[in-house]
């Protein structure tokens, strides 16, 4: 995928992993086996250039979030990225990485690439982790990965939680969700919804994105084959071309919200002071 929800392009990176003992692959999101993660990691960005290698407590934002991926159930991580300092980096700490195109539309254009490379089979689970998330939780990783293994109708999976807080649920920054009864997603959206036509604009029942996914690796091929969606354009959301095409998405609600990522210098400091601390 390209960025995540709000996030930009340039500052992703992602991993996938693979699950030997459910026969399919599953990215830096992994189960409590082992698979491998792959993950794409972009030097350039706008609000905190050479994100990828910023220093969190003595190592590269990237190395620590492959680290982190580290513990869930992957058997392997893998980084995807167009920047040679960054595949430089995560030799330096022992963590394998994927040199792929630089001229990549989105994130699942060039995991699409990182499949290739890896030769995962069409049935593996490939599950995409940002690589400006040096706090994402294991368990969420692995929760991802499963939720898909168990929905054979899905294509993808994703993660959410809910959202309490009316001023998150203005943010056009902060992406919505709405699924249908079996629990797949209907719709996302940097608009409120749904809205409670009777609650003054307060969240009811409201779930907020994740940027966590898990692919099937043969729907990873196709996706650089797929039209743009109106929808993706309008919105900014690649998830929606998804959508579009009549492909489903299973979407794991968890009850915990994901710990910060790392956008600006601000985020930054955040998440040094919590690692430090």
């Amino acid at each position: 995928m390209s960025a995540a929800p709000g996030r930009p392009k340039q500052a992703r990176s992602r991993l996938a992993g693979v699950s030997p003992d459910m026969g399919c692959p599953v990215g830096i999101p992994c189960l409590a086996n082992a698979w491998p993660r792959c993950r794409p990691g972009k030097a350039a960005a706008t609000r905190l250039p050479n994100k990828p290698l910023a220093d969190i407590a003595g190592l590269p934002m990237i190395v620590r979030v492959a680290r982190r991926a580290a513990e869930s159930g992957a058997s392997q991580i893998v980084v995807a990225t167009d920047a040679p300092e960054v595949a430089a980096a995560c030799a330096t700490h022992g963590v394998r990485a994927l040199m792929t195109r630089a001229d990549h539309p989105s994130g699942s254009d060039r995991l699409a690439e990182a499949v290739e490379q890896l030769g995962l089979a069409d049935d593996a689970v490939v599950v995409n982790v940002q690589g400006d998330e040096p706090l994402i939780a294991p368990a969420m990783i692995d929760a991802c990965a499963l939720m898909l293994a168990a929905q054979a109708d899905c294509v993808m999976a994703t993660v959410a939680h809910a959202l309490t807080d009316p001023s998150e649920f203005a943010n056009p920054n902060v992406v919505k969700l709405v699924t249908d009864k079996a629990g797949r997603a209907l719709y996302f959206s940097r608009a409120p919804i749904a809205w409670w036509r009777d609650g003054g604009g307060q969240p009811n029942g409201a779930l907020r994105h994740v940027g966590l996914y898990a692919y099937r690796a043969g729907f990873l091929r196709r996706f650089p084959t797929l039209a743009v969606s109106p929808l993706e354009q309008i919105e900014s959301l690649e998830q929606l071309r998804v959508l579009w095409h009549g492909e489903r998405i299973a979407v794991h609600v968890s009850d915990e919200r994901p710990g910060p990522g790392v956008d600006t210098p601000e985020d930054l400091e955040r998440v040094r002071r919590l690692i430090e601390g």
